[in-house]
């Protein structure tokens, strides 16, 4: 009997938790062709999380849990969770419900025709601002017209994925990760699925505007050189244009005598080509940054306890 891997990433989750537990076990306990495992990730929480992680396991073998030494953020965990998973596939969903799982038997489905990555796309988003949805799109759009490989709109991380899908993906071991992107970078057979996302079960979503952006920007410097381009052309058409500006009020002076006012067209052409610097200077400075991170070629993250055992030895964790 194939197995298959929930893999749930959980920071501070404990008011979402036992609902989240009860609704997946309602609907894997329909789905008697397939051997299921449940997989917490818990990513450095700051309450009772782990202590319901290992309520839980007590009453079901079927939970499992890694326990990171601290926070590493939902990217990090996502690839710790990859690392330890051994089933023959692997679906990825988060624990406050907006992920159905109602999808389940749907994805094995499709899975067992041969589709290595069915991926779910949210047709509608309840409960997030109108300016959320509004940002998220564009975004998405902007990355899918510059990246170099095919981006998926309106989808998350929620997905199952096939064993060799899933070895693929742990061949990524930078430390600043898309994984969305990631997921369009390996390939594979694809197959969509539609949903609309509802609101959280509890509590609070735990990603706000600022971490958003740094996601963004994550995304855009990993798949994706067309900002420095942008510099590059940037620095040239304002070169050209100073150029014949010079040669313009050069022509008006010595032939038509014009008087060229100093002070004010002086200190429009110096803010105006200190900010093409700055701006140029900071997107180099995104890339460098990335370079420096990833030489130093530290571990990913570490795991303090794995189903009630304290991990000391780390030869395992890639």
């Amino acid at each position: 009997m194939k197995k298959i891997t929930l893999l749930v990433p959980a920071y501070n989750e404990e008011q979402v938790l036992h609902m989240f537990y009860e609704h997946v076990t309602h609907v894997i306990d329909t789905i008697k062709t397939h051997q299921f495992e449940i997989l917490f990730i818990n990513d450095g929480s700051k309450d009772k999380t782990l202590t319901i992680l290992k309520e839980l396991r007590t009453n079901d073998s079927r939970i499992s849990y890694i326990n990171l030494s601290r926070n590493f953020g939902k990217e990090i965990a996502m690839i710790a969770g990859l690392d330890y998973s051994d089933g023959d596939a692997v679906i990825i969903m988060d624990a406050d419900l907006q992920d159905p799982p109602e999808l389940i038997p749907e994805m094995i489905q499709y899975w067992e025709e041969g589709y290595d990555d069915v991926y779910a796309k949210r047709r509608s988003r309840d409960g997030e601002s109108r300016l959320k949805k509004i940002t998220s799109k564009e975004f998405y759009r902007l990355l899918k017209h510059i990246a170099k490989v095919p981006i998926q709109e309106d989808t998350g991380d929620f997905r199952l994925l096939d064993r060799r899908a899933v070895n693929a993906l742990c061949e990524f071991r930078e430390s600043q990760r898309y994984t969305k992107g990631m997921f369009s970078w390996i390939g594979f057979q694809k197959k969509e699925i539609l949903f609309d996302r509802e609101k959280r079960g509890a509590g609070k979503s735990k990603w706000n505007y600022f971490q958003l952006t740094n996601l963004a920007m994550e995304g855009i410097t990993s798949f994706t050189t067309v900002p420095l381009r942008l510099s590059a052309i940037s620095g040239m058409v304002v070169s050209i244009i100073a150029f014949l500006f010079m040669i313009w009020t050069f022509i008006k002076t010595l032939l038509f005598g014009e008087h060229v006012s100093g002070y004010p067209s002086l200190m429009i052409v110096i803010l105006f080509l200190g900010g093409i610097q700055l701006l140029s200077l900071g997107i180099i400075g995104e890339y460098l940054g990335r370079i420096f991170n990833e030489t130093k070629q530290r571990p990913l993250y570490f795991v303090d306890e794995y189903n009630e055992e304290k991990i000391e030895q780390f030869h395992h964790q890639r």
